[in-house]
């Protein structure tokens, strides 16, 4: 029998000071063109095995995939429900869904390693849970859902674990896999996938959720974090904590700067990062979010490839400092040196 997936055990890494956790999240913004291409499927009897749901982080995906489960743990392949795949709080499914206690719900993450940190990858282990679970006899509603967030840490054996079970997808199961950055995923896998690509939301939306969530805040402020988030009310939220904005603007800097890099200024970045509490992955996340998103700006144009490349040996170097506690000096400079690198050889992006 397989072991459920109990609140506490859910690595809730996504969750952000002044935001609930995706799984009790009820709000969907900006995202109506997605939702309705999923409700018509799923109310329309005709629902795909997988869903791959790509998008930036912080756009709403999980928030979105827990929808997805809510509703079909509760309502089935069915029109019984609403058309915004909403499901009143007080339904048993929903409730069971937001303590992460619902026997038809499996939420795969990265765990912790033995000695209690987060690890890099989502590894095989954690896939062999599948199997379980999709051998259990069917929950009340005869649905079995599965989230995995994100498909982007899986390794090797793990996404040929995933791809195993694609190919041979059991009945009235579901599997939602989230993904920031799908093109490193298997072909194989996202073939077999129908794709929902969510939009980073407008600085409108995010300015209007940050007026709902954190009424407290001076509308400057959130004006100014609305424009500095990227399209991301994860990364807003983010943000508006402690040294969040100007962690933002030190890693639109570095991209800025990055054929000249001002090495002194650099290493009194260092240090200010080592009082900060999470502060190199901070630094990290916006740098990434950022780069990306002025690459995504010149899709198309010749030399793009290269950062992308580059894109991809910055998330291996922040993944790997985070995982074996490197020095975030080495990391900071040797960020920069990859990015100054790139922008002599190619061009700014």
């Amino acid at each position: 029998m397989v072991k459920r997936t109990r609140v506490a055990e859910i690595v809730e890494i996504d969750r952000v000071d002044g935001g609930a956790h995706p799984r009790g999240t009820t709000r969907l913004v900006g995202q109506d063109a997605a939702l309705a291409i999923v409700s018509r499927a799923i109310r329309g009897h005709r629902p795909p095995q997988a869903w791959l749901i790509c998008g930036p982080p912080g756009v709403g995906k999980a928030t979105l995939a827990y929808r997805i489960a809510r509703y079909l743990l509760c309502y089935g392949a069915t029109d019984r429900g609403a058309a915004d795949l909403g499901v009143p709080a007080k339904d048993p499914a929903a409730i069971q869904v937001s303590a992460g206690s619902h026997p038809g719900l499996l939420v795969l993450k990265r765990g912790f390693n033995s000695e209690g940190k987060l690890m890099t990858v989502l590894g095989v282990e954690e896939m062999s849970r599948l199997i379980g679970f999709f051998g259990m006899t069917s929950g009340a509603g005869g649905w079995r859902i599965v989230i995995v967030d994100t498909a982007d840490d899986m390794n090797d054996n793990s996404a040929n674990a995933l791809l195993k079970l694609l190919e041979e997808p059991p009945s009235r199961a579901m599997l939602l896999l989230l993904s920031n950055a799908p093109g490193r995923l298997l072909p194989t896998i996202r073939s077999r996938c129908q794709r929902l690509s969510l939009r980073p939301l407008t600085e409108a939306e995010i300015e209007a959720e940050l007026g709902r969530l954190l009424p407290e805040m001076d509308a400057g402020e959130r004006k100014a974090l609305a424009r500095l988030s990227g399209g991301s009310l994860g990364a807003a939220l983010r943000l508006a904590g402690g040294e969040g904005v100007a962690l933002a603007r030190e890693a639109a800097r570095l991209i800025d700067e990055a054929r000249a890099p001002d090495v002194s200024a650099l290493f009194a970045l260092a240090d200010r990062l080592g009082r900060i509490t999470d502060g190199l992955d901070m630094l990290g996340e916006f740098l990434l979010q950022g780069l990306s998103e002025r690459i995504r700006a010149r899709a198309g144009q010749p030399q793009v490839d290269k950062w992308v490349d580059a894109l991809e040996r910055l998330r291996r170097g922040f993944a790997r400092t985070n995982a074996l506690h490197l020095d975030p000096r080495q990391t900071l400079l040797s960020a920069a040196r990859d990015l100054s690198m790139t922008t002599r050889r190619v061009g700014p992006v």
